[in-house]
């Protein structure tokens, strides 16, 4: 059953029911791994983060098990496909954030006041001392509701907290599953008090760039690399991933 090319609409659903349809036609039979992120991106022609959505959704759903840093297992349950996602999703969310909040910190920059900054600290103290992963998100959450409010307007407000919100779906509880720990929540400390610096500094320059820089890296944590020692080979018709000390697979 050959990949077929899809349609830019719901990209991550589309790629999400190929990947299914190739599991339950035996293409990938339960404990196989798929073939590595880099090819399957190559294959159907979209960006890793398209693909990794698609494969967290398939997660979810039941069909695979997303192991970080040996790559995408298939399993033996054969899961329900969901039709609840949204068409957006989290990865696409948190680069509209980049853009959106980035402008923001730059234009809070130059109102904030000591005790606004203050607030702020106030809010990085709570996140530090927390281990309970709900409270540091409503932290987290507050951080950014703080910041957008400064602007005193209702729209961008709305907007700042609406994308926020949509990490407590089904789907960005997923990848917060499986890519975030206790030392992804210490480089968001430390890229918050940059965030901090700036807005103290009234620096809208440097409040836009380490508001970015954040975010940035915020998604680039969702998307880091599972594949790392796996081998793909798909010479003479065969498809084959290993992991180093694994047999191969076929």
């Amino acid at each position: 059953m050959p990949i077929q090319p899809v349609a830019p609409r719901r990209l991550y659903l589309q790629i999400a029911n190929q990947v299914r349809s190739l599991i339950a036609a035996g293409e990938f039979p339960p404990r196989s791994r798929l073939p590595a992120e880099r090819e399957l991106a190559k294959r159907f022609g979209v960006s890793r983060p398209t693909l990794r959505e698609a494969l967290i959704a398939l997660e979810v759903e039941g069909y695979v098990d997303v192991r970080p840093g040996s790559g995408i297992v298939v399993t033996t349950q054969k899961g329900t496909a969901r039709d609840g996602f949204g068409d957006e999703g989290p990865l696409e969310i948190s680069r509209a954030r980049i853009l959106i909040e980035g402008e923001i910190a730059a234009e809070a920059a130059g109102i904030m006041k000591p005790k606004d900054i203050a607030a702020l600290e106030q809010i990085l103290g709570a996140m530090k001392g927390e281990t309970d992963e709900t409270a540091r998100v409503e932290a987290d959450r507050q951080f950014h509701r703080h910041i957008a409010a400064k602007l005193a307007n209702k729209v961008l407000l709305r907007m700042v907290m609406g994308l926020f919100d949509q990490r407590d779906t089904v789907l960005a509880r997923q990848f917060a599953i499986d890519f975030d720990n206790a030392k992804t929540w210490t480089a968001v400390l430390v890229e918050h008090r940059k965030i901090v610096s700036a807005l103290a500094a009234r620096d809208p320059e440097q409040a836009r760039k380490a508001m970015r820089d954040h975010l940035r890296k915020s998604h680039n944590r969702w998307t880091q690399d599972m594949d790392v020692n796996t081998r793909t080979d798909f010479s003479a018709g065969r498809r084959r991933v290993s992991t180093d000390g694994v047999a191969p697979v076929s």
